[in-house]
């Protein structure tokens, strides 16, 4: 490609295939009514798919593909984000946009995402701020890693609604950044987090990373558009 780029991961036919498997993942927690025999065919079918793109053509006990594609750009992780990831069928997906050097996004969480009946897991709403507040660091051009993610749990956000993911930079003290965020369902805040990032040193990315991997995350905490 020009300019040593790699083609984008998010093409048509992975993104079509990705929201197969979700539907499939959503098809495995609300077919109640199945039947045995229907239930071992889709197994059988689903088995055979995955062998058919599984580098050695057989599976085996648990999944165990390692990637290949190295993350140069946003557009290599955030296709695979678990949630606003297009290309990962374990993401809802979150639909997002950057609006003043902060987030905004909205989507529906479906039977996957389930802790108390008919509402979402308290889990998978912490994993969506670490996720909004992370990025909304990129976006403001304050990219770290997570120190402290704190969650207050307003009300039950509930499955199949609507909701609503708003996140800001609160402060920024030298390489201590205080992101703070909103999730609500018809402008009523269900969950508020706050967290607290730390941008790496040169050293410390080092450190952490080693020499390759630490420049990847360089090129990685570039501002996004």
């Amino acid at each position: 490609m020009p300019g040593g780029q790699s083609e984008s991961i998010t093409t048509p036919e992975r993104v079509r295939l990705a929201d197969a498997v979700r539907h499939l993942i959503d098809a495995v927690l609300t077919a109640d009514d199945a039947t045995p025999a229907e239930l071992d065919a889709a197994a059988d079918a689903a088995e055979q798919i995955a062998a058919s793109l599984h580098p050695r053509g057989v599976l085996g006990e648990r999944p165990e593909g390692v990637r290949s594609r190295p993350e140069e750009t946003h557009e290599d992780y955030l296709p695979r984000s678990p949630l606003v990831g297009r290309i990962s069928p374990i993401a809802p997906p979150i639909e997002y946009e950057f609006h003043d050097g902060g987030v905004r996004a909205s989507g529906v969480f479906h039977a996957a995402f389930e802790g108390p009946p008919g509402y979402v897991h308290g889990g998978w709403i912490a994993l969506a701020f670490d996720e909004i507040l992370g990025m909304t660091n990129m976006a403001s051009g304050n990219p770290g890693m997570t120190g402290r993610l704190s969650i207050r749990y307003r009300r039950p956000t509930p499955l199949h609604t609507k909701v609503a993911f708003r996140g800001w930079v609160e402060q920024v003290d030298g390489r201590r950044v205080v992101t703070r965020g909103t999730l609500s369902v018809d402008d009523v805040v269900t969950a508020e987090a706050e967290g607290l990032f730390v941008m790496l040193s040169p050293e410390l990315a080092l450190e952490y990373f080693g020499p390759e991997m630490a420049e990847r995350r360089k090129q990685l905490e570039d501002p996004l558009p």
